[in-house]
């Protein structure tokens, strides 16, 4: 067991020796339902006596073990000090039918409530989540823990303009380092590592004679980055990249057989002796990449530079995946080819006044002359 995870086991003990039993009603005054879901429900609710905002997060007793609620509770409450993390409140308790436990209320819904169909969010908006979400997981991560969970139901609005965006939802979280069986889901957001995991399920449902071992993964960090991959491309366009990352799954095919086409013309480059940033201006490098080996179809109205992002967070193999910071490195410049042909557009326009003022001797000389009379 890591350390991580023994400290939160220790952390969830404890918690276990002090939960107490309440009447909702008797502290609670309930608002509306603010989400709903396998794992049961999240309520906003006001607390009686302090008059504070929270949203209650209710796990059936019949489905919920008390040790992965104690765990969620404690891994929430300890260790998501970030201030894009959601946070429990230090109130958690049971009734007959629910464990509980108070939480940071998203008074302005959840990030997949803003994404517009096949158009997604605006790019400025897109940039402030990711580097917001960066950092949040960056975090998590420097603690020992991997969310595995990323998603766009999961990430909960504080204002409606995406200033300030909250990670929740711990279910799923666990220690790194830690052994998990491998669980296949169809879902975009799944990692291709564990596609042999549903090669199992449907050997099984076959009735196949061969005995099967069941599949184990360790978890990695690795498994956010691609799911903060797959965000950035949801949010700018409104879609998904794929429906699953398997082989057999068209979309995902074309990417990987593009990725491949980048990772060959790469090794060729590098085998020259040279790098390709050392030729000049990166920027334009990528552009140039972008023309030679264009995107697959999917990628379409997506620029050079996301699209280097998306390598990144988005490889095939887990070992060499990016990590969630490096989405920092790519902020500020345009993410949409039609917000870098404006750029150009601009840029293109001052080169041709400071081309007029240089031809004409220069603003000051001109200032002077003026002054003198002179024309």
């Amino acid at each position: 067991m890591t350390t991580a995870a023994q400290e939160l086991d220790e952390l969830a003990y404890l918690s276990a020796q002090s939960m107490p039993s309440l009447k909702v009603s008797e502290h609670f005054k309930m608002v509306k339902l603010l989400g709903e879901g396998s794992y049961g429900k999240v309520m906003l609710a006001v607390h009686r006596k302090r008059g504070t905002p929270m949203a209650l997060k209710f796990f059936p007793r019949r489905s919920t073990s008390l040790t992965s609620f104690l765990r969620e509770y404690s891994l929430s409450l300890s260790y998501c000090t970030h201030p894009s993390l959601t946070r429990a409140l230090g109130i958690f308790f049971s009734t007959p039918t629910y464990y509980v436990f108070a939480q940071q209320a998203g008074l302005y819904g959840d990030l997949y409530s803003v994404i517009v169909s096949e158009v997604g969010v605006d790019e400025e908006r897109v940039q402030r989540v990711m580097s917001q979400l960066s950092g949040a997981v960056t975090h998590l991560h420097s603690l020992g823990f991997v969310h595995r969970d990323i998603k766009p139901e999961n990430v909960f609005l504080c204002d409606g303009a995406c200033r300030w965006v909250k990670l929740g939802d711990f279910g799923l979280a666990r220690a790194a380092g830690a052994t998990v069986r491998a669980v296949w889901y169809e879902s975009p957001f799944c990692t291709p590592e564990v596609e042999p995991a549903k090669e199992a399920e449907r050997m099984q449902r076959e009735g196949t004679e061969e005995e099967l071992e069941e599949l184990w993964i360790t978890v990695e960090a690795c498994i956010d980055s691609w799911a903060l991959g797959v965000l950035v491309y949801c949010l700018l366009t409104g879609c998904f990249p794929w429906e699953e990352s398997t082989h057999d799954d068209p979309g995902y095919r074309k990417y990987k057989q593009w990725f491949d086409g980048e990772a060959e013309r790469e090794q060729e480059s590098s085998a020259g002796g040279r790098r390709p940033e050392e030729d000049g201006d990166i920027y334009a490098i990528m552009r140039e990449k972008h023309r030679d080996n264009p995107p697959p179809s999917q990628f379409e109205g997506l620029s050079p530079l996301v699209m280097t992002l998306l390598k990144e967070l988005l490889h095939p193999d887990p070992k060499h995946r990016g990590r969630p910071e490096e989405v920092l490195s790519y902020l500020g410049g345009p993410w949409l080819l039609e917000t870098e042909r404006e750029a150009q557009r601009k840029a293109e326009e001052a080169e041709k006044e400071a081309r007029k003022i240089r031809e004409g001797g220069g603003v000051e000389e001109k200032l002077v002359r003026e002054g003198r009379g002179e024309r």
